[in-house]
């Protein structure tokens, strides 16, 4: 049994079958995004219902955390939570391992949102507010705040590992157990830990940004007696 899942070399460089499904994941996702969107009408279709259902979804949920920043939000999260979903959902396919369950995966994708949480808090608050809330409330605490910073996001990266390999594993043991008479309550188990997964990642994605963009607002608020 490989260690590592090589799918093909070129030269030095070896491309793992997780990376190959990824780019598939990737193709599938932009031309499912061009062909929703080249003919947009103001009396929708099914499809195009179905899609801006998903949209608004979950445009609600960044609402209900960030009311003032929904749209500056939505490209990323969204983003997040379809490709998460949907890579979570491809090990249901005959020969194919879930992206997800692969630990390079989940690490990149922890890293995409402990970037973007810093991101959108500068933008939100400048650089220089934005990093003088690691100092309180006193200097002494910057350690903390910094090994803080680094295990949510080894956290982020393990549970959503763990949870996508432990369910791979668990419907590969029942299946072998009990063979053809098991197969749609397990996949139907895979589906709903799917979904649950995707959801817990983009949620706590949203609270990491939404803790980064409101690390100065609260200060001020107390400081200066205003009311949110």
């Amino acid at each position: 049994m490989e260690a590592v899942p090589v799918a093909f070399s070129l030269g030095v460089v070896v491309v793992t079958r997780t990376v190959v499904t990824t780019w598939v994941l990737i193709a599938l996702f932009a031309l499912v995004a061009w062909l929703s969107t080249r003919r947009l009408r103001i009396d929708p279709g099914p499809w195009q219902t179905a899609v801006e259902g998903v949209v608004a979804t979950i445009d609600e949920a960044i609402d209900a955390l960030l009311p003032d920043r929904p749209g500056a939000l939505l490209p990323f999260v969204g983003t997040l939570w379809l490709f998460i979903g949907v890579a979570n959902l491809s090990g249901i396919v005959p020969g194919v391992s879930a992206p997800t369950g692969d630990l390079s995966t989940t690490a990149a994708l922890a890293v995409l949102v402990f970037v973007s949480t810093h991101w959108f808090g500068i933008r939100s608050e400048g650089l220089g507010e934005y990093l003088s809330h690691y100092l309180k409330p006193n200097p002494v605490m910057l350690p903390f705040h910094v090994v803080s910073e680094i295990s949510r996001t080894v956290a982020l990266a393990v549970r959503l590992f763990g949870n996508v390999m432990s369910l791979e594993t668990a419907a590969l043991l029942v299946l072998l157990v009990a063979g053809l008479f098991a197969p749609v309550p397990v996949l139907m188990l895979h589906v709903v830990e799917a979904v649950v997964q995707a959801y817990i990642f983009g949620m706590l994605a949203l609270v990491y940004i939404s803790g980064g963009i409101h690390s100065q607002r609260e200060v001020r608020r107390k400081r200066t007696g205003e009311v949110p």
